[in-house]
């Protein structure tokens, strides 16, 4: 695992077992982004965008916090991982195990920066804003809000907006996910369809990654093939039924309420395979029916946080 030091911005390399805390990073791609073989060539004084972000977000986690905006409530890492840096991607091996690690990863991360570019520091438009980001509409960042034990949010100027214990309410009114899931609570406690929901309106820019950037949430492993198009979300379809009974993986186009009763083992797939398109099975009313209420348990005893921005 590649991480960046905080203090000098160059990288360095730890093998599982050995790895110290650190800090990661959950953002939205930009056009300037810097790749691992980009990042130690670059100077310090870049004014590259990607880079920035990559020297701003260091800056805000380091011991000595050049920051400036220092928060006696936070602690500081030494190291941080940023996805676009820390993965050489050239390396088939490396970005297969990389893709397939990065549940765990944000897991294990001590804390996660969200950087939200699209939302400024005008506290009168900054909370409608958050609500409208698009960061909340991409694949990859739906693992990246459920992974970390601890998330804190900020503007494109690096104010903060909030964690994500602050800002639960919120979070899940935008995401519909429910609380429990959103603090920490064990995801295979949701069915199937309903994690799918979840991915249901989000977008990625490669065809696979709707498949690939599910991977953690549903607890599965499988290796990466760019370029087999839709052909990954039948793949991703076919591991989880390998390791769940949840019969709401079938229940594509049903009322969940109304989930086939007959045993996932006497169901064969057409061909010997499975024939979900991803846009039909996320968007199947099995998924937008969520066996969960949200007037109910946890959610209705949560107090509402919105006074972090």
């Amino acid at each position: 695992m590649w991480l960046i030091n905080t203090e000098t911005l160059v990288l360095e390399e730890f093998v599982e077992g050995r790895v110290p805390e650190y800090a990661i990073l959950s953002h939205r791609w930009g056009d300037d982004e810097i790749s691992f073989h980009q990042f130690p060539n670059e100077k310090r004084d870049s004014q590259r965008e990607g880079y920035t972000k990559i020297r701003d977000f260091c800056a805000q986690v380091a011991p000595s916090n050049l920051s400036g905006f220092q928060n006696p409530q936070l602690k500081y890492y030494k190291y941080a991982w940023v996805d676009t840096c820390c993965i050489d991607k050239r390396s088939s091996a490396e970005l297969s195990e990389s893709i397939n690690s990065m549940f765990k990863w944000y897991r294990n991360a001590g804390i996660c920066y969200a950087y939200l570019s699209d939302v400024d520091d005008e506290h009168d438009t900054r909370y409608s804003q958050f609500q409208s980001s698009k960061w909340f509409a991409r694949g990859w960042t739906l693992q990246e809000l459920l992974a970390p034990r601890e998330i804190q949010f900020f503007s494109k100027a690096w104010r903060p907006l909030g964690s994500k214990t602050q800002l639960v309410n919120t979070l899940s009114g935008i995401t519909k996910i429910p609380h429990k899931y959103l603090l920490g609570g064990n995801l295979s406690e949701a069915s199937v369809a309903q994690r799918m929901s979840w991915a249901s309106s989000r977008v990625t820019t490669r065809e696979e990654d709707v498949a690939y950037s599910l991977l953690g949430i549903f607890d599965v492993n499988m290796p990466l093939l760019y370029g087999e198009g839709k052909k990954a979300f039948i793949r991703l379809q076919e591991e989880i039924i390998k390791q769940t009974k949840d019969h709401s993986i079938l229940a594509w186009g049903c009322d969940f309420r109304k989930a086939p009763k007959t045993p996932i083992h006497d169901i064969v797939p057409v061909n010997g395979r499975l024939n979900i398109q991803p846009d039909s099975a996320l968007r199947s009313n099995a998924c937008r029916r969520s066996p969960f209420s949200y007037s109910e348990g946890r959610a209705s005893q949560s107090p509402v946080h919105t006074t972090a921005f």
